[in-house]
């Protein structure tokens, strides 16, 4: 039944030819742009040192991964429909790997763009609601379960709507994931690991996935980790609430985690200091939250989707945030590989080389650190409407307005903590570092969350002078005494933006300021002229550890 259901309105999801399994032929100028697009991408491994790992842990890695393949599935079941229904279709292999990294016909670093031929405009829903249901319908339809993080949202077979909650959309999938996390929670040693496999496991028939998320908060010293499941909401660009599926699977570098355990007894000082009001900054108890580094050996899911995350806040449930905090994972062997194939390429292309020598990787490492510690920092409710979540109340512009935040006040954090001697570059390599890191983040275009508040970000740097192109060089060049303060004026307005609830403000600020300017579009197709990579891909799974099949 349910099944059924899943693939119920897909049809106005890819236009001609989805109702038959019709070769998709593509022209040669069309062959031609995806092989350019495709080369955007650089191929790394990933890998890891595991000889420090005990057997039952090396054991458990093949099962962690299986598991985590389980969400990739899922998450083109979210994104697309099911996968095999379009790709047996392509034939050319470019074609196909690149619709494989882009979980289905959208070009997700160029706007969403269709690159085959046959389908339109990337619905705004994906394929969590069904394409031909109106935002008034969906509004005035009286289920208190539609605005769930677990629901997909179908037609019954009397053409009503219905919330099919994901344990039951994807019964099959997820009972096999659970029964691999199940099989690998008997073999760990780590207690802490073995009760959140098992939770983890609960939640995926259950729906619920507040004790696993708890479960995964008190897990404190396993030298594995596991993310998996409906995490983010990035991919429902519609109204923002629908999670997808998407799994890490990781291993602990303690010798790195070690010297970040301080940074986080700082965090009640650093909210009180920030540079708005009172009322957008409540205390916080930053006893609970804690930093760790690790190195990812399997990336599945919304997280592989385009560009590849490099560093996870979580969880995003609020009640456990207030209570417990979060966790904060630097995943650095990938942050390397970005590091050194993309960001210094860029530039040593784009910046002025007195400031390309200043960049560095610890302060590139600590621009990403504390852009996922800075969204456990500013105000999660409305002012004076308790209740009622910012997420909430800024809808599709929520997620954007969020990464917004955490990229400016990770800034913030930084010059705060320099100035306590806590940090060892000079501010100048990280304010280098920083504009740096913007060139390559906006290279993921506007389409996503973090695509718009890297827009947001540069355009208003700009505004403000603290940083400008040299018209002569064409070369950027930051300027080290305005970067603070457009630092203190960004930071003020997103924060109040959230406070207030304000859905008209975040739609202003992100009309405004939120695209890609033709300058800066040009500067960046010089980045493709070069041959510098947009972003990797990975060539991952036991075998490229050296494990056993």
């Amino acid at each position: 039944m349910f099944a059924g259901l899943i693939f119920l309105g897909l049809a106005s999801c890819g236009g001609p030819g989805m109702d038959k399994p019709e070769p998709i032929v593509l022209t040669e100028a069309q062959q031609a742009h995806i092989q350019q697009r495709l080369a955007i991408y650089k191929e790394v491994e990933l890998t890891a040192d595991i000889s420090h790992l005990e057997a039952p842990y090396r054991k458990m890695l093949p099962l962690l991964m299986e598991a985590a393949a389980i969400m990739d599935t899922l998450f083109w079941m979210q994104a697309y429909g099911e996968p095999h229904l379009l790709l047996d279709r392509i034939s050319d292999p470019a074609a196909k790997r690149f619709t494989q990294i882009n979980y289905g016909p959208w070009d997700r670093l160029d706007n969403n763009k269709p690159f085959l031929p046959g389908f339109g405009e990337k619905p705004a829903g994906a394929n969590l609601y069904p394409q031909d249901v109106s935002e008034e319908a969906f509004e005035s339809w009286p289920d208190s379960s539609k605005n769930s993080l677990y629901t997909l949202v179908r037609y019954s077979s009397e053409h009503t709507l219905m919330a099919v909650p994901y344990s039951k959309a994807f019964e099959k999938e997820l009972g096999r994931a659970a029964a691999l996390l199940e099989e690998a929670a008997a073999l760990s040693p780590d207690a802490g690991l073995k009760t959140y496999l098992e939770e983890r496991a609960k939640a995926f028939t259950s729906n619920r996935y507040y004790e696993s998320d708890l479960a995964w908060m008190d897990m404190k010293s396993s030298p594995l980790d596991l993310v998996i499941g409906p995490i983010e909401t990035y991919e429902d660009k519609w109204f923002g609430q629908k999670a997808a599926f998407e799994a890490y699977v990781l291993i602990r570098d303690q010798e790195w985690s070690k010297k970040l355990e301080k940074f986080t007894a700082y965090l009640p000082e650093l909210q009180a200091g920030l540079p708005v009001s009172e009322e957008y900054k409540p205390a916080l108890d930053g006893s609970g939250s804690e930093i760790n580094a690790y190195d990812v050996v399997f990336y599945a899911g919304d997280c592989n989707a385009g560009s590849k995350t490099i560093a996870i806040n979580l969880p995003n449930d609020e009640r456990i945030q207030a209570t417990k905090g979060t966790r904060r994972l630097q995943l650095k062997n990938v942050m390397r590989a970005k590091y050194e194939h993309i960001l210094v390429p860029i530039a040593e292309a784009l910046m002025v080389p007195e400031q390309v020598e200043l960049i560095n990787f610890d302060a590139f490492f600590s621009t990403v650190m504390f852009h996922e510690v800075a969204h456990g920092l500013g105000i999660k409710e409305v002012v004076g409407k308790p209740g009622l979540l910012v997420r909430e109340a800024l809808k599709e512009h929520a997620s954007a307005l969020e990464e917004g935040k955490a990229d400016i006040l990770g800034l913030y954090m930084i010059r705060q903590l320099h100035e306590k001697g806590e940090l060892e570059s000079s501010m100048e390599a990280y304010y280098a570092t920083f504009m740096a890191g913007i060139f390559r983040s906006v290279r993921f275009g506007a389409a996503s969350a973090h695509g718009k508040a890297n827009m947001m970000r540069f355009n208003y740097f700009m505004e403000h002078g603290a940083f400008a192109k040299d018209p002569e060089s064409g070369r950027y060049r930051v300027d080290f005494s305005k970067m603070e303060e457009a630092m203190k004026g960004l930071s003020e307005r997103i924060l109040t933006i959230q406070g207030n609830g304000d859905y008209e403000a975040a739609t202003e600020e992100l009309n405004k300021r939120g695209n890609i300017s033709t300058e800066l579009q040009s500067d960046l197709d010089r980045l493709a002229e070069l041959g510098i990579p947009v972003d990797l891909v990975f060539k991952q799974g036991p075998e490229v550890l050296g494990l056993n099949p």
